[in-house]
């Protein structure tokens, strides 16, 4: 069975290949994509943690399964508080081929999907982006929006403001012009696309400081006790949505839904049904956009495929 580190695995998932691959994917029929799976593990030595398991697979294709481990409480130990494993099998055999390193398919199909959904919904002209957070999928976000839109210019804000200005020199090192702000509602007054990739609790992002034409990104918060926005961006947005099972597992959702500023019926589609053309995405420049993503078992397998038809040649 193949196996392929952290780089060998983003080596093969470049933008420019794996944000068409996203848009095959949610344009084709045929994959089966079951519910994700939580389950908690309790540890009387610790806080614990729980355990995510992601299956997708195409009939006579590949099987795919992330398994995805989050312990909080492991930045106390010195270690990472997310790790997951991507293993791939042929779907007509049960076969194992490949594992992949889970943590690259997911910050890497994350950013994608991100950028899939901006080619919809941001402005043909949005050059400037506002990046909320400094993890795996924070800093992955101007190279995969810059394949979609003309971004020429670049903030970064962090709860921790060393993480911001270590973030942008590195992105300096990369010819990204590129500022850390500690205003953040001024630099989401400035931004042309808003694009939040926290695992905040509490919302960050305010509606009143959204501009006329902004797109809110919202891709960090997954689970119903995480939110990046307040209610009041559910309110002056159009609402998008990776998979509908964001009504049910984003905080962001929920709480809006709980504080009376949006309902399921205002849900103006998924990523797919932009992707196949069935709900139109921008309509006007002054109009606020919101894609909310909560993470689809089918993103990670089509970047499983990339890796596979690299490395396996099917």
């Amino acid at each position: 069975m193949l196996q392929l580190d952290a780089t060998a695995t983003a080596a093969r998932l470049s933008f420019e290949a794996l944000i068409p691959a996203l848009r095959r994917a949610f344009a084709e029929e045929g994959c089966e994509v079951p519910l994700r799976h939580t389950h908690r593990i309790a540890d009387p030595a610790g806080a614990g943690g729980s355990v995510l398991l992601m299956p997708a697979w195409k009939p006579g294709g590949l099987f795919g399964l992330k398994t995805v481990m989050i312990f909080p409480g492991n930045g106390a130990r010195g270690l990472p508080g997310l790790h997951s494993l991507y293993t791939l099998f042929d779907a007509s055999t049960g076969v194992p081929l490949a594992q992949l390193d889970g943590n690259t398919i997911t910050s890497r199909r994350t950013a994608a999907a991100a950028a899939l959904a901006a080619s919809f919904l941001a402005r043909e002209d949005a050059a400037r982006l506002l990046v909320l957070g400094c993890g795996r999928v924070a800093r992955l976000l101007p190279e995969a929006m810059r394949c979609v839109r003309p971004i020429t210019r670049v903030q970064v804000w962090n709860h921790r403001p060393e993480g911001a200005l270590a973030l942008a020199r590195e992105w300096r090192e990369q010819g990204i012009d590129v500022q850390a702000v500690t205003d953040l509602d001024a630099a989401v007054h400035e931004a042309d696309i808003v694009s939040c990739a926290t695992l905040a609790s509490a919302p960050l992002v305010r509606g009143a400081q959204l501009r006329e034409g902004t797109h809110l990104d919202l891709i960090g918060s997954f689970t119903p006790q995480m939110r990046e926005c307040d209610a009041a961006c559910f309110a002056r947005s159009r609402v998008f949505v990776d998979t509908e099972e964001a009504l049910a597992k984003s905080g962001d959702v929920l709480g809006a839904i709980a504080e009376g500023t949006f309902e399921a019926a205002r849900l103006q589609g998924t990523l797919a049904q932009l992707v196949r053309g069935e709900r139109a995405g921008r309509r006007e420049a002054g109009e606020i956009t919101l894609f909310k993503a909560v993470g689809n078992a089918l993103e990670d397998l089509a970047a499983a495929e990339l890796v596979a038809a690299a490395m396996l040649g099917r």
